[in-house]
């Protein structure tokens, strides 16, 4: 990673570029002191260049966040990226540190002292809403409640083995299972029967992305052990049946760093 810092009035804003990982909050933490050191208050911090970020970098913007405050000062992200800007949204970090979408919005924020509205609905122990697409096993059992759905609300096909697959929201993740919630998508099932199709102890094929990690998609088949209907769709609870031991060591890992940040986040508020 790269970082370039360019002097305003009452701020300076460091332009980041390439993968911002552990390696590099270092320098960060070192960029940020020589700021503090200078008497200039503010930091914007740019991330549009930014391809890739994982916990141990957010938890040093948080630091750098909150030194900054000790100071008198503040932190502001602007430009992000779309990975950045996803990650950001699913750990809540926009809770507690200005984002916007350029440098100026980004300082001038930060001079007026204003404070920015989170975009996020997740609450801290339901972070994060990446995609999950999940398939029945019993091809028999999606046939009764799908193909019936079809003729008069079309499904719109998520491309799993060239079979029919849904497309939920996680909502939570560890080493022992993972937790999505479902709207129906353009099947027209009610709640009621959404939760018949994926009752406890179906089978489901899953697959998952872990964003704070490189490790590209997970693929699980799980067992379903909790359904719970909601108005807006059913929320689903499995239990990993199948996964990789690689697999199952990038969850891990995935579910440390989200713990990580969560307690970061809460230091941060408090």
């Amino acid at each position: 990673m790269h970082i370039t810092a360019e002097h305003g009035d009452q701020h300076v804003t460091l332009h980041l570029r390439g993968e911002f990982d552990t390696f590099y909050c270092a320098e960060l933490e070192k960029e940020v002191a020589a700021i503090q050191e200078s008497g200039t208050p503010n930091v914007v911090l740019n991330l549009r260049k930014v391809k890739f970020i994982n916990s141990t970098a957010l938890g040093a913007i948080i630091k750098a966040s909150k030194a900054l405050a000790k100071s008198g000062g503040g932190l502001a992200i602007s430009s992000p990226s779309p990975f950045c800007k996803d990650i950001i949204q699913k750990v809540g970090l926009d809770r507690v540190i200005q984002v916007a979408s350029s440098d100026a919005e980004a300082a001038a924020a930060l001079s007026s002292e204003e404070t920015v509205e989170s975009t996020s609905t997740a609450s801290p122990d339901d972070l994060d809403p990446s995609s999950v697409i999940f398939r029945l096993v019993d091809q028999e059992r999606l046939r009764h409640f799908v193909e019936q759905a079809k003729a008069t609300n079309p499904v719109h096909n998520h491309a799993f083995g060239g079979e029919w697959a849904g497309l939920g929201r996680m909502s939570g993740l560890d080493s022992e299972g993972i937790r999505f919630l479902w709207d129906g998508g353009n099947t027209g099932l009610s709640a009621f029967d959404m939760g018949q199709m994926l009752a406890v102890g179906t089978q489901v094929t899953t697959k998952f992305r872990l964003p704070l990690l490189k490790s590209g998609f997970v693929e699980a088949t799980v067992a379903v052990t909790l359904l719970e209907e909601r108005e807006d769709g059913v929320k689903v609870g499995c239990t990993f049946e199948k996964i990789g031991d690689d697999a199952r060591e990038a969850v891990g890992q995935y579910a440390k760093d989200m713990a990580f940040l969560k307690d970061e986040l809460r230091r941060a508020t408090q």
